[in-house]
């Protein structure tokens, strides 16, 4: 593992890069803590902030090219836009169901099933993780069963955390 690949890229990538890893791991953070107190609405703003900084950034990112400048990525980067306008909307408006399940669904695709692919071969964080080689056929292998169990594993803790209803808060004593 180098961070080289990384730190030789340009600096929309980085930036991309470190705030998708942050997102990540504030997102994990919050939706595993008590909902609903100043903690979780202060930690959720920042993380928006994290999550429009990752989408913004991917509009200035032009190495897979499809459509002129822009590849089928760039729709889930509108889609993570409107989604975030949605699932702030839905607290704001104290739909509190509906903000709870559009924020998990944002977590898990924008953040756990696209940047599972980031470590396909031939993109910079698989040679952050496997070396400039990208790793040999059972590394890649042994990473696609890993992160599809880390997945189901983190789909399964979201639901049990959530199972007692989306209002479920810390009770004070």
């Amino acid at each position: 593992m180098s961070l080289e690949p990384l730190l030789s890229a340009s600096p929309v990538i980085q930036i991309h890069a470190y705030a998708a890893i942050a997102a990540f791991a504030l997102g994990g953070f919050v939706l595993f803590r008590s909902k609903g107190d100043s903690g979780h609405r202060r930690l959720g703003r920042f993380w928006v902030i994290l999550m429009i900084a990752t989408a913004v950034s991917s509009f200035f990112i032009w190495e897979a090219r499809t459509f002129g400048l822009f590849s089928p990525i760039h729709i889930l980067s509108l889609v993570t836009l409107f989604t975030l306008w949605l699932g702030v909307r839905h607290a704001r408006r104290r739909n509190i169901r509906a903000h709870l399940y559009t924020m998990q669904a944002l977590y898990l695709l924008s953040l756990e099933i696209a940047g599972w692919f980031t470590f396909m071969p031939g993109r910079i964080m698989n040679e952050v993780v496997f070396g400039p080689a990208g790793g040999g056929p059972w590394e890649s292998a042994s990473f696609l069963v890993a992160s599809f169990a880390v997945g189901a594993a983190l789909i399964w803790l979201v639901r049990r955390a959530t199972k007692h209803g989306p209002t479920r808060r810390r009770v004070a004593v």
